[in-house]
């Protein structure tokens, strides 16, 4: 089993990390519980909130399910699990506090999900042998590390990193509202041929004619854009950044970034026909704006590397089974779970 299969855990979300920490609970039976581990500090992971663990991730990511009895798979759960516990530690009771009041509105949210989904938030829950108070825990944990980690980044390392992602790419923090007739040689949906690349030209530019001598781009849009994601919203993607700007085909995405304000487009091809765009508003967002976005994106960052380089050497007992020895690349090729299931791209989308 090769490390790299589980590159995915270096790079966490908050919304992830909200939900995997555990608290230790002991049960009030008097049995002595088995220890999966202990850690460095008197610290202990037992048996029964390992499997918690193993279990919530399960719940909350489907494709892990194939995993949970793989060792390999279990190692990388249980550095993560003790990197939590050992950085939650660390935070001081104002930490503590601020962590506190976002944890009922997560706890909110996380319910009424649960809720939503087939078969409700009992079911979920049974099926995945967890209580809803197993998620409290966790999430309160998660709060109290991942605050007790943004804490400690200093206004120097925000600005740093600020100016950083600038030099990199001068649209990092862009904030766009760009508007987009698409023109489609093919059917989004079973690729059936609509018109040939000349049709589909002659058609963009007359589309492009009509909003230059004052057309309403959003009658425009119902009447001719192929697009079904924005055809109905005047063609309006709104408050893109520069994340969602990175999924965009090449061609829109230069145009998006680069088109003057309120200018219509040329038709700018791409692989799903001709798009004739329009710009509202770009504006690049603040220092300011962005500090805790910045500071919470460090924390992570500095998170999920005290995970890979620092809590396997905190580890003092590990009771879980080991992985088998790595194959040569050549004896078994690498295996990767599979990507989470999402909705069909939109036209202007990779």
């Amino acid at each position: 089993m090769q490390q790299n299969k589980y590159k995915w855990s270096k790079k966490w979300s908050l919304a992830l990390i909200a939900v995997l920490v555990v608290v230790a609970a002991l049960s009030g039976c008097g049995k002595k519980e088995s220890i999966a581990a202990t850690y460095k500090g008197n610290g202990t992971v037992t048996q029964k909130e390992f499997d918690t663990f193993v279990n919530l991730n399960a719940m909350l990511n489907p494709m892990f399910k194939q995993y949970t009895t793989d060792p390999a798979f279990q190692q990388e759960l249980l550095k993560q699990l003790v990197s939590y516990k050992v950085l939650a530690a660390k935070a001081d009771d104002k930490v503590k506090a601020e962590a506190d009041k976002k944890l009922a509105e997560q706890m909110k949210a996380f319910d009424e999900m649960l809720q939503q989904q087939e078969g409700g938030k009992d079911k979920i829950l049974k099926d995945n042998k967890l209580e809803f108070k197993d998620i409290e825990d966790f999430m309160k944990l998660s709060f109290y590390a991942a605050s007790a980690a943004e804490s400690k980044i200093t206004e120097e390392q925000v600005k740093a990193e600020y100016d950083k992602r600038l030099v990199e790419d001068k649209h990092a923090f862009e904030m766009t509202n760009v508007r987009h007739i698409l023109i489609a040689t093919k059917d989004a949906q079973t690729q059936k041929d609509l018109r040939t690349e000349d049709e589909a030209l002659k058609r963009a530019k007359e589309v492009q004619a009509k909003l230059k001598s004052g057309g309403d781009f959003n009658a425009l849009s119902k009447e001719y854009s192929d697009d079904p994601g924005s055809k109905d919203k005047g063609g309006l993607y709104e408050n893109v950044d520069s994340q969602m700007m990175n999924t965009f085909v090449e061609s829109f995405k230069n145009a998006a970034t680069t088109l003057p304000i309120n200018e219509i487009s040329e038709p700018v091809k791409s692989e799903f026909g001709y798009h004739v765009m329009r710009v509202d508003s770009r504006k690049t967002s603040t220092l300011d704006e962005l500090k805790q976005k910045l500071r919470s994106s460090l924390a992570q960052e500095q998170m999920s590397e005290f995970t890979e380089k620092e809590a396997p050497g905190l580890i003092e007992k590990n009771n879980l089974p080991k992985p088998t020895p790595t194959p040569s690349p050549s004896a078994e090729p690498s295996k990767k779970p599979e990507g989470s299931a999402s909705p069909s791209p939109s036209p202007a989308t990779k």
